[in-house]
């Protein structure tokens, strides 16, 4: 979504947008409409600088990010060093 580079979905990250907000869906188990992103911070911010998820999810407006942004940092931080 964001880099617009294709992977294989086990790569990806699922996200869906409850209530202005998106929300990471690691089980791809939430209601909605769903988008997928690699789960790193710059493909993130090339998603937000894009304005891709307004678009992806087909809402007007701007979404909270900062959940998501979270989520990956975390999950960025918990991969080991190689």
């Amino acid at each position: 979504m964001g880099c617009r580079k294709r992977a294989a979905k086990h790569q990806l990250l699922r996200v869906t947008a409850i209530e202005g907000v998106c929300v990471p869906d690691p089980r791809g188990a939430l209601p909605g409409r769903g988008a997928h992103l690699h789960p790193e911070p710059a493909c993130l911010d090339l998603a937000v600088r894009r304005r891709a998820f307004p678009r992806a999810f087909r809402l007007q407006g701007t979404l909270d990010t900062e959940r998501l942004r979270g989520f990956i940092e975390e999950r960025v931080g918990d991969t080991p060093a190689s």
